[in-house]
């Protein structure tokens, strides 16, 4: 009876996320949330959904759980310029709100909706095409530093992708070749998850340089939320009131444990205790390669002067 009580509640809950009608039917009308898995996306996702305002479409460009997106790699890279309907035709159904599925409206409780969030931690590198062929939609990019990510993925056991990602030819032409050599020698499941980190973070980085994507710090939102919330709606174009600071304060819907914690005191520095002087150090060594130890170093937060210097983003 007891193992019956789960499958009866997520029954429960995928049937209460199907039940909706999408009156938004524009990409325009999508916020597109993105960011590596485990930084916190789901978290953001239900922050910025405090009110329910928006019908919410957890992780369409998961080829294994939405079959429209059967063509898309688990980190799949597309040129701006790249029209190819069998990536086209999926995004469009995506984003101008004509997907239906039990995976991606289970956490759904917009009845009703005219606008929709849209979270995946699959599509850091379709920033740059979605920017081109969906221009109005308003894009967010979360970040947390990677030594907090890789810890939280290897303690999940999560499946090692680099080789995958690596195997797309263009990506590696247009962004990746002066790191290439580094990124296969890369052994360890630590500086495999680092190198997979600085991928998905370097290129949308690099394409949109801040001007075409808000990006959002983790590490801010816990430790300065008043500022990290205040630009994120302004950019949303959006008021908000003190009921997004309980939302703060709740667990997500997928993390529980880590998300309950007192606002202002999310303990941002915990993977400091678990990733060891060394690794810290290679983290630092991989992230120089790419630029981005101006970003993130070995400290748990972020540099804001080296942000500046990388992306023109205003704060």
């Amino acid at each position: 009876m007891t193992e019956l009580i789960p499958r009866v509640l997520l029954a429960g809950e995928r049937f209460l996320g199907s039940m909706y009608v999408d009156l938004g039917r524009d990409a325009g009308r999508s916020i597109f949330l993105a960011g590596s898995g485990r930084s916190g996306t789901t978290w953001l996702s239900e922050i910025i959904n405090y009110r329910n305002e928006y019908r919410y479409v957890f992780e369409p460009f998961y080829p294994e759980k939405v079959g429209i997106c059967k063509n898309f790699r688990r980190k799949q890279y597309l040129r701006p310029d790249d029209t190819r309907e069998e990536y086209l035709e999926p995004a469009r159904t995506i984003l101008s709100g004509g997907l239906r599925n039990t995976w991606s409206d289970h956490l759904n409780r917009k009845h009703v909706a005219r606008r929709r969030l849209i979270k995946d931690i699959r599509a850091n590198l379709l920033l740059g095409w979605m920017r081109a062929n969906f221009p109005r939609m308003p894009q967010i990019l979360l970040l947390r530093h990677p030594c907090a990510v890789t810890n939280s993925r290897l303690k999940l056991g999560w499946r090692d992708i680099l080789d995958d990602t690596m195997e797309q030819e263009e990506l590696v032409e247009d962004f990746l070749g002066p790191f290439e050599q580094e990124i296969r020698k890369a052994k360890t499941p630590f500086e495999r998850s680092v190198f997979l980190w600085c991928i998905e973070n370097y290129v949308p980085l690099r394409q949109l340089q801040g001007n075409s994507v808000h990006i959002v710090f983790y590490e801010l939102l816990c430790t300065q939320p008043e500022n990290e919330l205040g630009r994120l709606f302004t950019y949303l174009e959006k008021d908000f009131d003190g009921g997004v600071y309980s939302a703060m304060k709740r667990p997500s819907s997928l993390s529980r444990r880590e998300s309950a914690v007192v606002l202002g005191k999310r303990p941002v520095d915990s993977w400091t205790r678990a990733v060891g002087g060394a690794e810290r150090e290679r983290a630092a060594e991989i992230l120089a390669l790419f630029g981005l130890d101006r970003i993130y170093g070995e400290g748990p937060l972020p540099d804001l002067d080296g942000v500046r210097s990388l992306v023109k983003i205003r704060r």
